[in-house]
């Protein structure tokens, strides 16, 4: 990776990032993960079993139309073996998945609906919140999941007055502010794919290393590499060959390898570049350790 590749992170904002999700953590059941299909690893908190303690969890792979299908599949029963959850496909275009979402929250959070009828208490509904790194697409999530049952429930008793609440259906009501999953990462090659799908604020790093960074992991997949070849009609991925290709030239006849950096980022993130996964799945023996 390029030297001047470096991510930063603001160590305040992830330490308010984690004290709010604690917070909404304590309110809930059970927390609907979601994670962006193109990087199934990298889109997961470190420490997320560690940040959610007991709580079971559902892990949605979001933006499932911008990945390939059969390595998708492999990808799901990877996932599944290595953090024992249950695993649902999902995207931002239909609604096929949304039955089975509602259903297995439902399912995980019934054990703890169970201890409270134990100790004298009523039924109540499940309580979900979905949880995520910044821009997996929590919020179609959310939006998907209460598109049909606007009925806001308001505050609950004990509970901070922002919180709302939506009635999905007489068994489950759902936090409607996401979890936002602080990006604190030690690893430089997991930020720069996470900068790949913004994940990451533009503010945090320059778009030329991070697009030749992508171009350079596309380049060692020989399928990805003829996928992007084609579309940009070259021989080497580079972000000079790619803006000669375009002639994208600058005043003084150098190349203008920026506007070329944020097209190639632009193009990837559309999926016009192809349909891609950039996380190399590890040894099933590796575990969860791998997973989370």
């Amino acid at each position: 990776m390029s030297k001047d590749l470096h991510i930063h992170w603001y160590p305040g904002h992830i330490a308010k990032a984690e004290r709010q999700l604690k917070e909404k953590l304590n309110l809930v059941d059970v927390v609907i993960e979601v994670r962006d299909a193109r990087i199934p690893l990298s889109s997961s908190y470190t420490n997320i079993k560690k940040l959610l303690g007991e709580k079971p969890r559902l892990l949605l792979l979001n933006k499932a139309d911008l990945v390939d299908k059969d390595l998708l599949k492999s990808w799901v029963k990877y996932l599944k073996e290595t953090t024992s959850c249950p695993v649902i496909v999902t995207d931002a275009k239909g609604a096929k998945d949304l039955a089975l979402v509602v259903k297995s929250a439902v399912d995980l959070a019934e054990p703890k609906i169970q201890a409270l009828m134990a100790k004298g208490l009523l039924r109540r509904p499940a309580r979900a919140m979905v949880v995520g790194m910044p821009n997996v697409g929590k919020s179609s999530v959310i939006n998907k999941l209460t598109k049909s049952s606007k009925t806001k429930i308001g505050a609950k008793a004990g509970v901070t007055r922002q919180q709302q609440w939506v009635r999905i259906n007489p068994k489950l009501e759902l936090l409607d502010t996401p979890g936002i999953i602080p990006t604190k990462q030690d690893d430089q090659l997991q930020a720069v794919k996470l900068a790949f799908v913004s994940s990451v604020s533009e503010n945090a790093y320059s778009p030329e290393p991070v697009a030749q960074a992508l171009l350079d992991l596309l380049s060692n997949n020989p399928q990805y590499l003829a996928h992007v070849q084609e579309y940009y009609k070259v021989e080497e991925l580079t972000l000079d060959s790619i803006a000669k290709s375009r002639n994208w030239v600058l005043k003084a006849d150098s190349l203008d390898t920026e506007r070329t950096a944020k097209y190639v980022l632009k193009d990837f993130r559309d999926g016009r570049l192809g349909k891609f996964i950039l996380d190399e799945m590890p040894l099933v023996e590796d575990n969860e350790t791998s997973a989370d």
